[in-house]
């Protein structure tokens, strides 16, 4: 006999699981099913592949092998030097890695105990509808019966099966370029997008000489390109990655000791050979096994079901979010698109604008934008003004001894109204948010350059720029 609810949610991921929430705290008698695993596969693990190999432990090693890095170079300057030889333990960094995916993942298991949601372990598929409800079958055999049903089953990694099989030993996926317990001495990464930057320049502080292949004829193409160019500089003269854009792969193979690649750039022909090698080519949606030909769920040929703007799928009370539908796979915008679709359960009326989601690599220096960049704005003919700064005379970002980066405020040229922010430099990440919620409000650049800034900050670069929008920098 099939339990009932008024909302079953499949996947508990960002979007999932604060969807979930969202509904229950709504008074929504609330299910969320789930397939995935932890890491040793001996039990389920929520916050999918974000909290578990994906944003939160990517972060981690990053923060540790920044520590690293900064250690070997940057400690010396503020007069801080090692006796001795200084030493990292890749073992370690992998355990802390893994104790902080268990605390956050256990903490979703305490939410949802807290807001009385039913947690169920297994794979949900669309069985049929019976009156108003939609029917699923877990394949742990549990049937669940309910009124509205959202779809969150998220991405996996994006592969080329026509050359290489991931087998996560010497060619790995995101996943496995996680669990590395050893440096390689020669590392490959395909795909110069974020998890490729990422993964490439945690390996690369600790000692690995890596080279990226790109097909991409522009490094960023997504990002605005002075930012992009300044970011490519900083990566390859500086920091010594070795970054190849126009890339055409011809084969790749995998012996028991490496890869090896065979690829063309402008025609010229190359082989490297590698001790490791990470696919980081992107992610596609988890929509296979849904049992939507069940039920005539529209999934088109890419594998994203279609919704409409409020994330209505083509069945009544039928939902999906997430980087199973259309727009950026973002954790924060499945997270956003979650909390909406609960309130549209319950009749209220939020709003997600997918044009002000903010983008994020957590490379050194970090890399943000939100909205439109200066090529969207010529390529549709829109008059606008900008505004740059830079951090080298930023106080606060001398005294951490980042002081490289840019930030760029683009403005309409007639209303002034923010039309996308665009930065390269320390805690842009954070720095960010003050720039979504410009383009949110629809503020101006003369509204942050009214804003006081506290002193000293690295908020101040963003004043700055904004300021310098109508020629009014008051430090360039």
């Amino acid at each position: 006999m099939s339990q009932s609810f008024d909302v079953a949610v499949i996947g508990a991921g960002p979007g999932g699981y604060i969807a979930a929430i969202r509904a229950a705290q709504l008074g929504f008698k609330t299910v969320c099913i789930d397939a995935g695993k932890n890491k040793a596969g001996d039990a389920p693990a929520l916050g999918g592949t974000c909290l578990n190999v994906g944003c939160i432990p990517s972060k981690a090693l990053l923060q540790s092998s920044e520590h690293f890095h900064a250690a070997q170079h940057d400690f010396a300057e503020h007069g801080i030097s090692f006796s001795g030889s200084l030493k990292f333990d890749a073992a370690k960094m992998i355990e802390r890695k893994d104790a902080i995916v268990n605390k956050l993942t256990g903490g979703i298991k305490f939410l949802f105990q807290k807001n009385k949601i039913e947690s169920i372990f297994g794979r949900a598929s669309f069985a049929g509808k019976q009156g108003d409800e939609w029917l699923l079958n877990v394949d742990n055999g549990a049937q669940i019966a309910a009124k509205h049903v959202v779809i969150a089953t998220g991405s996996a990694p994006r592969g080329l099966p026509n050359l290489v099989k991931i087998s996560n030993v010497n060619v790995l996926d995101n996943e496995g370029a996680l669990n590395l317990t050893a440096v390689p001495k020669k590392l490959g990464v395909i795909g110069a997008g974020v998890i490729g930057l990422e993964m490439g320049s945690v390996w690369q502080r600790l000692g690995a000489d890596v080279h990226i292949l790109e097909a991409a004829p522009a490094f960023l193409p997504a990002a605005d390109q002075q930012i992009a160019k300044e970011a490519f500089k900083y990566f390859t003269k500086e920091q010594g990655l070795a970054i190849d854009l126009g890339v055409k792969l011809n084969q790749i193979t995998e012996y028991k000791d490496g890869v090896s690649v065979a690829y063309e750039v402008a025609g010229k022909q190359h082989t490297a050979q590698f001790d490791k090698l990470i696919i980081a080519i992107g992610r596609v949606p988890v929509t296979q096994g849904l049992g939507a030909e069940n039920v005539g769920l529209a999934i088109d040929e890419r594998g994203f079901i279609a919704v409409d703007d409020e994330c209505r799928t083509n069945l009544p009370n039928v939902w999906a979010i997430g980087d199973v539908v259309r727009g950026p796979m973002l954790a924060h915008k499945a997270s956003e698109e979650g909390v909406a679709v609960a309130e549209r359960i319950a009749g209220q009326k939020p709003q997600v604008d997918l044009g002000n989601v903010p983008f994020v690599v957590y490379t050194d220096p970090e890399i943000a934008w939100v909205g439109k960049t200066e090529e969207q704005l010529k390529a549709a003919g829109i008059a606008y003004k900008k505004g740059t700064s830079g951090f080298g005379a930023n106080g606060r970002a001398l005294g951490l001894g980042k002081a490289k980066g840019t930030i760029k405020v683009l403005a309409d040229a007639q209303t002034d109204r923010i039309l996308g922010v665009h930065m390269i430099g320390a805690m842009t990440s954070e720095l960010i948010a003050e720039a979504v919620a410009a383009l949110e409000f629809k503020a101006s650049s003369e509204d942050i350059a009214r804003i006081i800034h506290a002193h000293p900050t690295l908020s101040e670069v963003l004043h700055e720029a904004a300021l310098a929008v109508d020629k009014r920098a008051l430090h360039g």
